[in-house]
């Protein structure tokens, strides 16, 4: 998957603003990065050329995993959302490897000021002999019809 540089910057800038507006849980020695934001934010060009459906009640939620600050790790992401009558969807998250970085997208459908729960599982890949156990936690987002 290519990503061009719009993407990028839009991606890492959730980034940045995460660690200034604490959009992370701490798992451990993990950072656990997330946001969720409308589909319609994305160029449509580089919506076709990563196969991301854009439209006005379509979503996108981000998870990214860190020990270190700016470098994203390896993991294995799953998770559902939730609106307030607790129907579900769940979220089939991909991969995006860039450079020396790794996160994954997963997209969702919701209705205009749709109170949204996401319910996250991570299990960052371990590069040593440590026991890593499986990280759950959830986060709650208004999403709004662009």
């Amino acid at each position: 998957m290519k990503l061009p540089v719009l993407i990028i910057a839009l991606l890492t800038s959730s980034l940045v603003c995460a660690v200034d507006q604490q959009l992370y849980k701490q798992h451990g020695e993990y950072k656990v990065f997330y946001s969720a934001f409308n589909s319609s934010f994305i160029d449509p060009d580089i919506a076709v050329a990563n196969d991301i459906v854009r439209g006005k009640d379509k979503g996108l939620v981000n998870i990214a995993v860190a020990k270190v600050p700016g470098v994203a790790l390896p993991a294995t992401v799953s998770g559902r959302v939730f609106n307030i009558l607790q129907q579900s969807q769940t979220l089939e998250f991909v991969t995006v490897r860039e450079q020396n970085t790794v996160y994954y997208l997963a997209p969702f459908e919701f209705d205009n000021e749709d109170f949204l729960t996401f319910k996250i599982r991570v299990l960052p890949q371990s590069d040593g002999p440590e026991t890593i156990y499986p990280y759950d936690f959830k986060f709650q987002k208004k999403m709004y019809v662009d």
